[in-house]
């Protein structure tokens, strides 16, 4: 069984770096992003598949270390990427 989760992970890793690909060429900044978090649950779910297979301890909370800094990512990404509001003159004088 450790040998099955660990080939997987490895399979897993296989597309993360088939996606760091889409990071570096991609023709917009949503597909940047969109491949960021495809590198990041893929990151989570190896690491998590790692740790079931070796048993080794912490690694789960570097997983979720990873899934709080991939939910970060996502939403700097969405107010960078918002337009600034004008202020409407009218709201000012409460009408």
């Amino acid at each position: 069984m450790t040998d099955f989760l660990l080939a997987t992970a490895g399979t897993i890793l296989f597309t993360v770096a088939v996606g760091l690909l889409r990071i570096l060429g991609g023709p917009a900044d949503a597909d940047r992003m969109v491949a960021a978090q495809l590198m990041g649950t893929g990151g989570i779910g190896s690491l998590l598949l790692i740790a079931a297979a070796t048993g080794a301890r912490g690694v789960e909370d570097v997983a979720l270390g990873l899934a709080v800094l991939a939910a970060f990512a996502s939403a700097a990404f969405v107010n960078s990427a918002a337009p600034a509001e004008e202020p409407n003159p009218d709201a000012l004088d409460g009408r």
